[in-house]
């Protein structure tokens, strides 16, 4: 990237997740996946999705009742990713149905 450039970053809607069998809310979820805007499906690991965020490659976004955005939150030294409207714990991506 040169002076004067700046980076657009696109924003894709998680619409779904996979759940692991753990119990612990910051180590429950997998996967997160949605649809293109072609109307094939997407998924990926939770860990791919970190790296994106972090590296300004995509910003996502969950849309329930109201947009929330997505960021990459640490508790005791795991990375796991959560909405900005949540508290501690994943709710608004916990509260996502299942992917295919």
């Amino acid at each position: 990237m040169q002076m004067g450039e700046t980076r657009v970053t696109s924003r894709i809607r998680i619409q779904c997740i996979n759940k692991t069998d753990r119990q612990n809310p910051h180590e429950r979820i997998k996967n997160v996946g949605g649809v293109n805007p072609d109307g094939s499906r997407w998924k990926q690991s939770v860990d791919h999705t970190i790296k994106e965020i972090e590296n300004g490659v995509w910003e996502f976004y969950v849309e329930e009742k109201r947009t929330a955005d997505v960021i990459v939150a640490v508790h005791n030294g795991h990375k796991y990713i959560k909405t900005k409207a949540d508290g501690i714990q994943p709710d608004n991506l916990l509260s996502l149905p299942e992917c295919p």
